[in-house]
């Protein structure tokens, strides 16, 4: 149980909103995000009676960090801000850059000036393993960056239901009485729950030390157009063969080929350190 912590959460969206709920009842919370997700969730958490303040800024500004930690002095850092689209960001690697490793240096940065500080947590991807894309690439720099100043890292699989997910896809394809579209027959993906990934997030701030990588185990990988198939039964859609992205990978991976030989397990996690 995390409780009478003061936790700064930067990213609003998917994952970050659910830590948020989660963490809210016993903590004081803030938030960070560049949209206004973070203002319309304290919101909600405000009238249920807890504390929670929102920050609309851009992790890029240093100022903005700065003033963020010289105000809250958090003790507890959950870092899911990121820029997370694979063939968006293939098509534009310098604003991942300039989130995802810029953005994220800034928030280390300032963390490590404040004693205070307890625990850092990193929030990754399994994408970090297949280093052919550029948000891969970012997302794994973030990793020795975390890990080298102590943090602790979480890695994803594709989260079902977190905005731009594959669900989310199919159900404006359903709304908009279109084929679901697959790039094809033999990608396959890993796939966890919101409720899996805040499990997994938690548990990591609970129990890490420093320097370690917590990854869910998630079983056997789902392969794509048979996920879909079995959808197009009951909804009677078509689907569309569009072919890889720029960016993408047939299969993922969980852990580096040199990280199984150090890794230890739990019932629900692979714990690296």
């Amino acid at each position: 149980m995390i409780k009478n912590k003061r936790c700064l959460i930067t990213g609003a969206g998917s994952i970050g909103s659910e830590i948020a709920r989660q963490l809210a009842p016993k903590n004081k919370l803030f938030l960070l995000d560049i949209s206004e997700n973070a203002y319309g969730l304290s919101q909600e958490l405000e009238q249920k009676g807890y504390w929670v303040k929102p920050r609309i800024g851009d992790i890029r500004d240093k100022e903005t960090v700065r003033d963020l930690f010289a105000d809250f002095k958090p003790q507890i850092v959950i870092h899911a801000a990121a820029l997370k689209e694979v063939s968006a960001m293939q098509m534009y690697p310098e604003e991942a850059i300039q989130t995802n490793i810029v953005g994220l240096q800034n928030v280390l940065h300032e963390a490590c000036r404040y004693e205070c500080l307890e625990k850092f947590i990193f929030i990754s991807s399994d994408k970090a393993t297949n280093l052919n894309s550029i948000m891969g690439a970012t997302k794994r720099m973030g990793e020795v960056l975390v890990k080298n100043k102590g943090g602790i890292v979480v890695r994803f699989g594709n989260v079902l239901g977190s905005r731009g997910s594959l669900t989310q896809i199919w159900q404006r394809q359903y709304d908009n009485d279109e084929p679901l579209t697959v790039t094809d027959e033999n990608m396959t993906r890993f796939m966890m729950t919101i409720p899996e990934a805040v499990e997994l997030v938690l548990k990591a701030a609970q129990e890490g030390k420093g320097g370690e990588i917590y990854i869910m185990k998630m079983g056997e990988k789902y392969n794509i157009l048979k996920l879909a198939t079995d959808i197009t039964k009951v909804t009677g859609q078509e689907i569309k063969m569009v072919g890889i992205r720029p960016g993408e990978t047939l299969t993922e991976k969980l852990m580096f080929h040199e990280e199984y030989s150090c890794c230890k397990e739990t019932d629900k996690f692979y714990v690296i350190r």
